[in-house]
């Protein structure tokens, strides 16, 4: 039986990809690990993530996690999803924070005059304009940043991940940021939001997505039963 570890350093929402994982996977035995030596066992590995990047890598660090999550993505097949995936990049513009450095690139923000901030709704008539969301736009004729639904992915190249799924399929993203490889063989897939933006990476055993596919429905789960199946 395939043993999947996902990384658990109290950043993401991982009983949400283990839900979704078992769904798709039945016949793989799935684990939230926060133990160094339970990665180090596993046969494949999920890195999720999500929050500001500066708290993900302190969080990160201090877990003890961070040179078996390192180790992995050079021996196994790892999964990276949402800031998962950015954390594998050199850095992050969100509070100019380095990053695992796995991939060359930077993570950067949704910005120009074509975006505008969500801002917190802090009074009932705000939520009740935004259907209780907590957020206001206060320019709506523009993007709003972070970016939030669903949109469709576009593939770039052909990779085993995306077996089953078409391209242009639509997936779930939550994020304000997101990665700008330096080499563009790295690229996947990409979505349009404003700019074309890289959405999904992948060399050697690494495949990483920017949005949530446990999130996503059908073609979230194909793409997670894929990856248990992926032999790279």
């Amino acid at each position: 039986m395939t043993t999947i570890a996902i990384v658990d350093y109290g950043m993401g929402n991982f009983h949400s990809v283990a839900r979704a994982l078992k769904y798709a996977a039945p016949d793989a035995d799935i684990r939230i690990c926060n133990q160094p030596q339970e990665i180090a066992a596993a046969d494949r590995v999920v890195f999720p993530g999500q929050g500001a990047m500066a708290d993900c890598m302190r969080t990160l660090n201090e877990s003890g996690l961070r040179d078996a999550v390192v180790r992995a993505a050079r021996e196994k097949p790892l999964l990276g999803v949402c800031v998962g995936e950015q954390m594998l990049f050199e850095s992050s513009e969100e509070g100019g924070t380095a990053c695992l450095g796995l991939f060359p690139g930077v993570v950067r923000r949704f910005s120009g005059p074509g975006f505008a901030d969500l801002i917190p709704a802090d009074d009932e008539a705000c939520l009740a304009d935004t259907g209780g969301a907590g957020l206001v736009d206060t320019r709506p004729e523009r993007l709003k940043v972070p970016h939030m639904g669903w949109n469709k992915v576009r593939h770039t190249r052909s990779h085993p991940i995306w077996d089953g799924i078409p391209d242009d399929s639509h997936f779930y993203f939550v994020h304000s940021y997101y990665a700008d490889p330096a080499d563009p063989g790295l690229t996947v897939g990409e979505t349009d939001y404003g700019v074309a933006f890289t959405c999904a990476v992948a060399a050697a055993n690494i495949f990483a997505v920017q949005f949530h596919p446990e999130k996503s429905a059908e073609h979230g789960l194909r793409l997670y039963r894929n990856f248990v199946d992926w032999q790279p």
